[in-house]
C-alpha cells in the first residue's frame, strides 16, 4: 500500500500555490492515502471476459469548433502570474 506523507502533501500544495496548516496536510495526507488503497484494491479486480463499454475508442470528434475570439490582454492573462516582466511570464530556468 502506498502511503502519502505529510511531506509530500506540503511539496504538492507548493506546486498548487495553497496555504494549508498541519492539521489541513494531516487529513489530505489521509485521504489520499485512502484512495490510493482503494485504485490498489482496483488491480485485483478480475476483469477477465468483460467487455469494454466506454472509452475514448467509441468518441467521434469531441473537439469544439476553433472560435476567433478578441484576447483579453496582458492585464486580464498575467494578473495572477507569480512573476512578470512587462507583459512577459517569467519561469524558472529549468534546463542548464
Amino acid at each position: 500500500m502506498m502511503k502519502i506523507s505529510t511531506d509530500e502533501v506540503e511539496k504538492i500544495a507548493h506546486l498548487a500555490r495553497l496555504e494549508i496548516d498541519q492539521v489541513q496536510k494531516e487529513k489530505i495526507a489521509e485521504q489520499l492515502s485512502n484512495i490510493l488503497q482503494y485504485i490498489d484494491k482496483l488491480k485485483d479486480v478480475d476483469v477477465e471476459g468483460v467487455k469494454l463499454s466506454s472509452g475514448v475508442s467509441f468518441m467521434n470528434n469531441v473537439l469544439r469548433n476553433d472560435e476567433l475570439k478578441v484576447s483579453p490582454g496582458p492585464l486580464v492573462t498575467l494578473a495572477n502570474a507569480p512573476q512578470k516582466d512587462e507583459d512577459f511570464y517569467i519561469v524558472p530556468r529549468i534546463v542548464k
